[in-house]
């Protein structure tokens, strides 16, 4: 898997001054309070699943396994948000989940 998708590298090659500012708002918001980077990457897979959003989810998982999430945090994270967002939704983002981890 390439470090970034294809589609990822158009809009920023296109739209550079707004990403740029789009990335550095979410290191602003990183350091706003007091939740570490593992902590913030797994609420983000959360919205990531919750949104159904395949490429978000790949993305936070890969940033939370790197900020010291294992993977049985990462299906934690996906199986809490079943009676809040459906089982269909979070089966989904587990297969995704799956995907990426058996695959790195």
């Amino acid at each position: 898997m390439s470090q970034f998708p294809d589609n990822y590298k158009w809009i920023t090659e296109t739209f550079g001054e707004v990403m740029s500012a789009h990335q550095k708002l979410g290191k602003e918001l990183q350091n706003a309070g007091p939740l570490d980077s593992k902590t913030s990457q797994l609420i983000k897979l959360g919205a990531a699943a919750a949104s159904r959003s395949e490429g978000a989810v790949h993305s936070h998982i890969k940033r939370a396994i790197k900020a010291g999430a294992t993977p049985e945090e990462v299906y934690h994270t996906l199986l809490l948000l079943v009676s809040t967002v459906g089982f269909p939704t979070i089966a989904a983002a587990l297969s995704w989940a799956r995907e990426y981890i058996e695959n790195e």
